[in-house]
């Protein structure tokens, strides 16, 4: 009896000290988010485990009682005991260092005073660039001006979000240049089979009447859609829980659905997901099958968080599973940018969007919602992504975005553009260049190189330079140089235009007038100190007498210009009606 129970005895010491068990939970911060990439470092075995996308973790162990320390950067180390054989949910608190680094600084106090509310925009959690408005330089000490072509329209639909629900947009968020290209200019269709034509004229300043604007206009050959190469579109669907809106995930199916109808049988779609998890959604479909891949959009459901970083390298994984050679081999990312999984930084999304850009993929950005919208983050990705970017604010912009302008949208005809231009000191004596403002951040990076621009197929584009003339009417004002990559030939061929710039002043210009009177509402609502005092009723006059009400569009801006008077001015418009 006694050799019994020594045996059981030593039975049951055996089997204690050799079970296995399976230690599982999950790591989230105060808000009870995921935190993914966080350590979790088990004390028995001085071994480290890192946590899923999910913030999930699970570590076999042969103790039923041990004690864990997770670390993750930017939190607060959490030591704890644990139970095998119970679900260990682990919160991380934020640390004191980076809640006093990311606390916002004044630069400036004035004591007692109130912002007005009539002037206070809604922006909640929303991030913009902040940018550095372009100041006037002396001619003569300093001729060349280069600048890198940008046909995003992003800004401008944006702007109309915000005046709609009768708030002022961000300073930061006016970006003059995309509002001006938002609108399609006549065009001359290049010449020769080149692929880009330049036009230049000449008016006064409508703000100014010592000074002149000169416009540079740029017109992309327009390449048919049966003659477009064929495309490998992966569309990359923000689906957590922030995209549950109206004017979220149910706009972006929409959206998709509008340019399916355009796809070939020679093209080809693929849908990855993510929200709480990355997945594959619809594995590579032609696009005459409208049914299945609408079908698939349909059935998107938004919940979860959201773990960009590995959506876009999944995205990028299933562009590259099915690249076309010589074909439109394309990202489509639609999302409101609340990236809050794994790399979430401008600076860390530039690195992972600049590794992935290499492999001929092109990345397009679809920017949706509001509140928590990150218009710098998909200001970066489009940027380094070699694609382009625009915001959706209802399906009228998606129509225009997917179909009216299909193919400025998604082919590119030259990419890696810019111009660079030399002013003649006899004629310019100071000249500014209108938008195109750089970030703060690259004005204090002195290795900071240009970075040139996708020019889309059909599209045009206008560039505004404000000029102090001099003295005389000489026949040319400068040299211009339009230096970029034609996407038909090889990697590393680059082509010029050079151009000489006119200086015959033509007050008569129809686009140049309708350009200015945008470019003029876009400075006035970042409250720039280069408009010589225009107020708002210069703004609408000059506006009336430039918009051409047989279009559309031209009437919408006119739409906003009223009502931006109504916002920033109530009261002059309450004396009006008396």
């Amino acid at each position: 009896m006694k050799k019994f129970l020594s045996y059981c005895i030593l039975s049951t010491v055996f089997f204690t000290a050799n079970a296995q068990y399976y230690l599982r939970g999950k790591v989230l911060d105060e808000k009870n988010k995921a935190v993914q990439n966080a350590t979790v470092f088990l004390h028995s075995t001085k071994a480290g485990y890192k946590t899923d996308t999910d913030g999930s973790f699970g570590i076999s162990t042969n103790k039923l009682n041990d004690t864990v320390s997770v670390i993750m950067g930017g939190y607060e180390k959490a030591i704890l005991p644990v139970k095998a054989d119970v679900w260990q949910t682990i919160n991380l608190k934020i640390s004191a260092a980076v809640l006093i680094k990311n606390k916002p600084k004044l630069i400036s106090f004035t004591k007692d005073a109130k912002l007005s509310l009539k002037q206070q925009p809604y922006i909640s959690n929303e991030t913009y660039f902040q940018l550095i408005e372009n100041e006037f330089v002396q001619a003569s000490s300093f001729p060349n001006s280069s600048f890198s072509l940008n046909v995003n329209k992003a800004s401008y639909s944006n702007i109309r979000r915000f005046v709609n629900m009768k708030s002022p947009p961000p300073p930061d968020a006016v970006r003059v240049e995309e509002m001006v290209n938002y609108f399609s200019f006549a065009c001359e269709v290049p010449k020769n089979n080149d692929a880009i034509n330049v036009s230049s004229s000449l008016t006064s300043c409508p703000w100014n009447s010592k000074n002149q604007l000169l416009f540079l206009k740029l017109c992309a050959k327009k390449v048919e859609l049966d003659k477009i190469p064929a495309g490998n579109f992966v569309f990359l669907i923000d689906v957590s829980g922030s995209m549950d809106m109206p004017n979220r995930l149910p706009l972006v199916k929409e959206a998709f659905k509008l340019f399916v109808k355009n796809l070939r049988p020679i093209d080809k779609v693929s849908i990855i997901t993510y929200g709480g998890m990355v997945g594959t959604w619809l594995n590579a479909t032609a696009g005459n099958e409208k049914d299945v891949i609408n079908n698939r959009l349909e059935l998107l459901e938004a919940a979860g968080d959201t773990p960009g970083e590995s959506a876009i390298e999944a995205a990028y994984k299933m562009a590259r599973a099915h690249f076309i050679k010589n074909g439109n081999n394309r990202v489509i990312l639609a999302t409101d940018g609340d990236f809050n999984v794994g790399q979430t930084s401008e600076k860390a999304l530039d690195e992972l969007i600049t590794k992935q850009r290499e492999s001929g993929i092109l990345l397009t950005c679809l920017g949706v919602g509001m509140g928590n919208f990150k218009d710098s983050k998909l200001q970066t990705l489009a940027k380094r992504g070699n694609g382009n970017y625009a915001y959706l604010d209802n399906l009228q912009e998606a129509e225009k975005v997917f179909v009216k302008e299909l193919t400025e949208t998604l082919y590119a005809v030259a990419d890696d553009a810019f111009i660079n231009i030399q002013f003649h000191p006899s004629a310019v004596k100071d000249y500014r260049l209108i938008g195109f403002d750089n970030k703060k951040e690259a004005l204090l990076d002195f290795n900071s190189d240009l970075d040139g621009g996708e020019i889309g197929s059909g599209s045009s584009s206008m560039a505004i330079f404000e000029i102090v003339p001099n003295i005389g009417n000489p026949t040319s004002i400068g040299k211009l140089q339009l230096k970029f990559h034609d996407v038909k030939l090889k990697a590393g061929s680059v082509q010029e235009i050079n151009y000489n710039i006119s200086a015959s002043l033509n007050d008569t210009d129809i686009d140049a007038k309708f350009a200015a009177s945008v470019a003029l509402y876009g400075l006035k609502l970042k409250g720039s100190p280069y408009i010589n005092n225009a107020n708002w009723q210069d703004v609408k006059l000059i506006a009336e007498k430039a918009v051409n009400s047989n279009v559309l569009l031209h009437t919408e801006f006119l739409k906003l210009v009223n009502l931006s008077v109504d916002i920033y001015e109530p009261g002059k418009k309450r004396k009006k009606k008396k």
